[in-house]
């Protein structure tokens, strides 16, 4: 079995504050998986990547001085943001779409899985983490469909948190007065959902602030548009990490 490259690390100059993480940047599919028995509709839909995503986090990554690690595979294949035990990992269904290549592995096949996808992006992290001792805080970066189930979202940019909702809830404090964007705490998801996996177990236990950005994904489409949200978010971000360092939050 033959995954390819999984994992991207783009490593930042001199001392990097913080590391950013794309989990879903790729919808890439390993060859020895074929299609996964889905259709080209599907493999490009949002089902399997966050589209535009990689883009704002590669303009964040580049006006911020951040080192980025993102993922290189289709997160049907392996969604490196869910433990191996988790159902969402290597999903059976994922909103409408069947995904036939999941509901036929092997335990063997799993594990293979999880040794060549996750295991690998994991360690990336770490050693992004171990490497740079001036890392003050980790952000990942994700989009999401406008309309879900049938159902419109109304929210732009959602801000979410795992075990530590401090940045999260110091970022909604500082929520520039003249954004364009509809703002949201935990929406469209929360860790409820399952979504804090890399920030718990990565950010967390290191005592990395940390926080998780959603965007929708109708408004990354372009490059243009890609750098525009990316602009917004770095200065946001950097007024957050300078009110937490001063008022001494950290």
């Amino acid at each position: 079995m033959d995954f390819g490259t999984v994992v991207h690390t783009d490593t930042a100059d001199g001392a990097p504050m913080v590391l950013l993480v794309c989990e879903h940047a790729s919808n890439r599919i390993p060859k020895f998986l074929g299609d996964m028995g889905l259709t080209a509709k599907a493999r490009e839909s949002h089902i399997a990547w966050d589209p535009g995503a990689l883009g704002v986090a590669q303009n964040m990554a580049a006006q911020m001085s951040a080192s980025l690690v993102y993922g290189g595979v289709s997160r049907l294949v392996y969604d490196c943001n869910r433990p191996p035990e988790a159902a969402g990992a290597m999903p059976v269904r994922s909103e409408e779409y069947d995904i036939p290549a999941n509901a036929a592995m092997t335990s063997d096949e799993r594990q293979a899985r999880t040794e060549n996808v996750y295991v690998p992006f994991s360690d990336a992290l770490s050693g992004q983490i171990s490497q740079h001792p001036s890392l003050q805080l980790m952000v990942t970066v994700h989009s999401f469909t406008p309309v879900y189930h049938g159902q419109k979202r109304e929210v732009e940019l959602g801000v979410l948190h795992g075990k530590d909702d401090r940045f999260a809830m110091a970022m909604m404090q500082t929520v520039p007065a003249d954004s364009p964007y509809v703002t949201l705490l935990n929406e469209p998801y929360s860790a409820a959902d399952g979504v804090a996996h890399t920030l718990d177990m990565q950010a967390w236990p290191n005592g990395l602030a940390n926080v998780m950005i959603e965007i929708r994904n109708d408004l990354i489409r372009t490059p243009e548009q890609q750098r525009a949200i990316a602009g917004h978010l770095v200065a946001w971000i950097n007024r957050t990490l300078d009110g937490f360092q001063v008022g001494g939050a950290a």
